[in-house]
């Protein structure tokens, strides 16, 4: 097994199990108590808008839509890891089929499960560091998988050369 089909399964069997082991401790810990928030503020700002206290109802909105967008990020990212990691499994399977040179390939490997675990990183921090460095590092991952991916596509669309050693 060449060394870059070994960094796309391997990398992805623990990108998927981190994942998982993320989406069950939201799951335990976390969800209920963020769903119950969500409902008491909906709660809050009807009954304060019913009771004519626009300003009560509009702070009780912007929590629900603060708790809204944090828990969306929380189950993307759980979502994205697992899926990322199904997907570099994947294409490790297949991998030698990428008609580069393995040195390439090992780049191309790097550059798919670097970007795989930057992204979801970056949505994750994004619920709890402020500023721009969060979507910077979400984007900068989503780029990685993006280019790994076309890279990928180009190599196995191109005809491998005497020097392209599958091995």
């Amino acid at each position: 097994m060449s060394r870059a089909r070994k960094l796309l399964i391997f990398g992805g069997l623990l990108l998927a199990a981190f994942g998982m082991l993320y989406g069950l401790h939201y799951a335990l810990f976390v969800e209920h108590q963020t769903l119950d928030e969500m409902g008491a503020s909906l709660t809050e700002g009807f009954v304060a808008a019913a009771e004519r206290q626009p300003a009560a109802s509009s702070r009780a909105i912007d929590r629900y839509a603060q708790t809204k967008y944090v828990y969306v990020r929380q189950v993307d990212v759980h979502s994205h890891w697992v899926g990322l990691g199904m997907l570099l499994i994947a294409l490790g399977a297949a991998f030698d089929q990428v008609g580069f040179a393995e040195r390439i390939r090992v780049w191309i490997a790097i550059m798919l499960l670097s970007g795989a675990a930057i992204f979801p990183m970056g949505v994750l921090l994004q619920t709890v560091v402020p500023g721009p460095l969060p979507t910077v590092l979400a984007i900068g991952g989503a780029a990685l998988v993006t280019s790994g991916l076309m890279l990928t596509a180009i190599g196995i669309a191109r005809k491998p050369g005497p020097r392209d050693a599958r091995h």
